[in-house]
């Protein structure tokens, strides 16, 4: 199949082989699934073992390249986490001196950029030649409201930073984090894969000065963006220095959902595609050259030619692109592939591409990390092993026509399973919408581009022309487009599904495209239900889910029942795109929901509503409720003695007192939701003072199994009476990981772990994922369900207990560790790892058992202790007041992540 039969192997696969690249992909595969890296001492014994296998010559040598790359894979990662700050270091504060290597961002409220610290004696070793993630913000200004805001007055110095300048920053470094949600960004594993060794905020009132004006390639493709803007300074020039230069810096929001509605977005941000068209055309430039002067050919031979030029061409267009990791990993692959068929031998094309996997994968094994190493490999074996080869091509039209639709619909069926599992979507629309634009974007607006790039570099101006017809070929297209971008059903957004889900979805793919007779027209599409439409795992009628989102300072919550959606809070705004739009509906479309019933603010403070304008943008009808004087326009009223029944669970707000006067934290909304089988209680940000109220008024509806701690554990709340009449099993603490205001305080967690409660928070388990049902309390902490090695938390509690809490080496139960240097716990009854008495019926959950009073002086039956294995005062560093005991496992079976509710100092 593919181009194989005309092509004789002269080549011997022998060590770079098929099934070698395949062995070697896998290792890499599997390597990155690990919840724990290997110990690098383990790794190098496993890596030279894995060479001598390959070397010999047999036909299992394939086994040695499976192991080769899966220990590879595991040094680089070792080596990656190991240039990034410690997950445990407290925030420092540092004067750095080092390059912008990428095109800034400016926005009104800030202005972002890459910074690679200079190789300075005086600087601290772990920074020098380091990547540095820079944020600057803009000074706040005060609102006639008394809230902050963004000054929207010019940014001052800022502005100023241009790519390729050298700067002095006065910056307060942390090692990369990101919150960890259901559908979310994982930023880091973004930072892993970047090289990014910490993230950095210019200090308020300090004085960052400029070092050097712009220089290096990185200048030049700012001032080739500035010259497109220049030359043709319409509405649609931004995507012209896009599809150049890789700028993709003045695209929208709005941009990428109208693109990613047209399935287009391929095309847009500069990939493997943008770099093989810049590679085929110089090919073929060269061949026509060798075509017409009979001298060339002479002294090198036409293909010869072609293939350098293409490497060439490759190259080049990775270094005006920035040398992304897409164009890097495409111009390797066809260096490699066009080197081989410079040196006259002719391989299949399989061939070539196993080269190009090894190519790519012994200089980068973690590219496998990213979404485009399987879409750009995996789309060219499907078209290798669809297409027929070595036949002659049908003359006239139908000739170009058919393959280049057999291409399209080839690539269409065969990378869907592979786009829903990575992006959780697929458009609709798309494979029709590409039939049209991929020829129009590829054939004529990119090559003009780029052209006209090309020719801006030999002289200033000369390139405008281009610039220009290509800004109005594009604006031809985008102008139709543009309309079948606004149908709503454009987008086919699907649930998370298992892992398993994406195998059996690729063999029904295959299945299907194989040739006529093979019985999977059927049965094929059967293999790939799991993965279109996965069990949503809904809620029994009766029973309830809540998932408490991870949105860093502040509060987001999803309620569930049978067929029924609420929304507790939209966490806080942000910059350009607010919690509502970033955290919330991520999760509402992996988890399968739809549109909300209702939202309920618990009062109007923007940590609480900031994210209510992006829900409303997705959700336009859906009903509010706010506290009256709020501040929440269009918001109906919550108070005391509000009631209503969904699916056999009963709501019933408890706080505030209707026609109340508090405002802010005292006027929060307390909800209370009950069934046959417990209930849960959401407090807002409620204080003493209205906690003693409740205790007075209703008393007996706050007895709770899981609560949302108040006020995000401040000490201004969670007082002893409430704790003790709450008396719950569970306590959930939604902050942010090392706030200024150093929620949770310790006293409260202690309190909290006292009564008997499981302390669990946001800031180190991620989200939280709670179910009240048939078999009682459940809890699933996201960090741990879908735990990883670079996962920062997890390094972070594994530091503590290594360096600190040698005590903790061997758990309560008799539990040991296993040897993997990450604080990873192996236990022959895992449910007691967590303190609980059993797995639960969701993945990754375990039930909760009633509380034992005291558990913080010592375990109770079947619990891990709370306090009995570090004292107060005793905690990691990073954990100055020890509030969350390390102690604690989280449970989830052998090799579970130890989770402890560590707090934020």
């Amino acid at each position: 199949m593919g181009g194989q039969a005309c092509d004789h192997l002269v080549v011997s696969p022998g060590l770079w082989g098929k099934a070698s690249a395949a062995a070697l992909v896998a290792g890499a595969t599997a390597c990155c699934q690990l919840p724990a890296l290997p110990p690098a001492v383990a790794a190098w014994p496993a890596l030279l073992l894995g060479i001598a296998i390959w070397l010999v010559h047999w036909r299992g040598r394939w086994l040695g390249m499976l192991l080769v790359g899966f220990s590879w894979a595991g040094l680089h990662g070792l080596w990656a986490l190991q240039a990034q700050l410690p997950p445990q270091q407290p925030p420092v504060d540092q004067v750095l001196r080092g390059r912008v290597i990428d095109l800034p961002e400016h926005r009104p409220s800030y202005s972002r950029f890459l910074l690679r610290v200079d190789n300075d004696p005086a600087l601290p070793e772990s920074l020098r030649g380091r990547r540095v993630q820079v944020y600057w913000s803009a000074p706040f200004a005060r609102a006639g409201s008394g809230s902050a805001v963004p000054g929207s007055g010019p940014g001052g110095v800022r502005h100023t930073v241009a790519a390729g300048s050298r700067w002095q920053l006065p910056l307060r470094l942390r090692a990369p984090r990101s919150r960890i949600n259901p559908g979310g960004f994982d930023g880091e594993r973004h930072a892993l894969m970047l090289g990014i060794a910490a993230s950095g905020q210019v200090r308020a009132g300090s004085v960052p000065h400029q070092l050097e004006g712009p220089a290096g390639l990185a200048a030049w493709r700012e001032r080739m963006s500035q010259r497109i803007q220049q030359a043709r300074p319409s509405e649609t020039s931004r995507f012209i220095r896009a599809l150049a230069l890789g700028d993709t810096r003045e695209l929208s929001d709005a941009d990428w959902e109208q693109l990613r509605a047209l399935g287009l977005t391929h095309l847009i941000a500069i990939s493997g595609f943008h770099v093989g068209l810049v590679a085929g055309g110089l090919a073929l430039l060269v061949g026509l050259l060798w075509r017409c002067i009979a001298m060339l050919p002479r002294h090198v031979p036409r293909p010869t030619a072609a293939a350098l030029a293409a490497a060439a061409g490759a190259v080049a267009y990775a270094l005006v692109a920035g040398l992304a990791l897409p164009t890097v990993r495409t111009a390797l692959m066809i260096a490699v592939v066009a080197l081989a068929r410079a040196s006259r031998r002719r391989m299949p094309w399989a061939q070539s591409l196993a080269l190009a996997a090894f190519a790519t994968l012994l200089v980068a094994p973690l590219s496998v990390l990213a979404a485009g190493f399987w879409l750009s490999f995996g789309g060219v074996l499907w078209l290798m092993w669809c297409l027929p080869g070595g036949q002659r091509a049908e003359p006239g039209l139908a000739g170009l026509l058919k393959p280049f639709l057999a291409a399209q619909g080839i690539a269409s069926l065969a990378l869907l399973p592979l786009g829903i599992s990575l992006f959780g979507q697929a458009s609709r629309i798309g494979p029709l919408v590409n039939l049209l634009a991929v020829p129009w974007w590829s054939l004529v607006v990119v090559p003009l581009a780029l052209l006209g790039t090309a020719l801006e570099a030999l002289h200033a101006g000369l390139g405008a022309w281009c610039w220009r017809l290509g800004d109005t070929a594009f604006a031809v297209s985008w102008t139709w487009l543009q309309p079948l971008a606004a149908w709503s059903g454009a987008v086919w957004w699907l649930p998370e599904a298992p892992r398993w889900t994406l195998p059996l979805a690729l063999l029904g793919v295959f299945w299907w495209l194989l040739p006529r007779g093979r019985g999977g027209l059927l049965a094929a599409p059967l293999l790939c239900l799991p993965l279109l439409w996965p069990d949503r795992q809904l809620p029994a009628p009766g029973a309830v889910e809540v998932l408490v989102l991870d949105v860093g300072q502040g509060t987001a919550v999803v309620v569930r029942t049978a067929s029924r959606l609420l929304l507790y809070d939209l966490g806080p705004p942000g910059v350009g795109t607010d919690s509502g739009e970033r955290v919330v509906l991520p999760a509402l479309r992996a988890l399968g929901a739809g549109v909300p019933d209702r939202v309920l603010l618990s009062h109007g403070d923007a940590d609480h509503a900031g994210g209510l304008p992006g829900i409303r943008r997705a959700f336009p009808q859906v009903p509010v409720w706010a506290p009256a004087g709020s501040g929440v326009g269009g918001a109906s009223p919550c108070h005391r003695g509000q009631q209503w029944r969904w699916d056999g669970v009963d709501f019933e707000i408890l706080h505030p007192v209707q026609g109340h006067r508090e405002r802010g934290n005292a006027s929060s909304c307390v909800l209370r939701i009950a069934t046959a089988r417990g209930v849960i209680l959401l407090t807002g940000d409620i204080g003493i003072a209205e906690e003693a109220q409740l205790l007075r008024s209703n008393r007996n509806a706050l007895k709770a199994d899981a609560a949302l701690v108040a006020h995000h554990g401040s000490a201004g709340s969670s007082s002893a009476p409430w704790v003790d009449a709450v008396g719950a099993r569970l306590a959930l603490v939604s902050a942010g990981h090392r706030n200024r205001f150093g929620h949770p305080r310790a006293e409260v967690v202690q309190r909290w772990a006292a009564s008997g409660a499981e302390v669990l928070g946001t800031a180190t388990s991620g989200a939280l994922h709670v179910w009240l049902g048939a078999q009682g309390l459940q809890v699933r902490e996201q960090r741990v369900h879908a735990g990883r090695w670079w996962n920062a938390a997890g390094r972070e509690r594994a530091a503590a207990i290594l360096s600190v809490d040698k005590q903790a080496a061997a758990g309560p139960e008799g539990w040991k560790r296993v040897g993997t240097g990450q604080g990873r716990r192996l236990a022959d009854g895992a449910a007691a790892a967590a303190g609980c008495t059993g797995f639960g019926d969701r993945p990754g959950a375990f039930l909760v058992p009633a509380p034992q009073r005291g558990a913080a002086t010592g375990p109770g039956p079947g619990r891990a202790q709370l306090g009995g294995t570090r004292q107060a005062g005793s905690g990691p560093p990073g954990d100055p007041a020890g509030q969350f005991a390390a102690g604690r496992a989280a449970g989830g079976g052998a090799g579970r992540t130890q989770s402890s509710a560590r707090p934020d100092p």
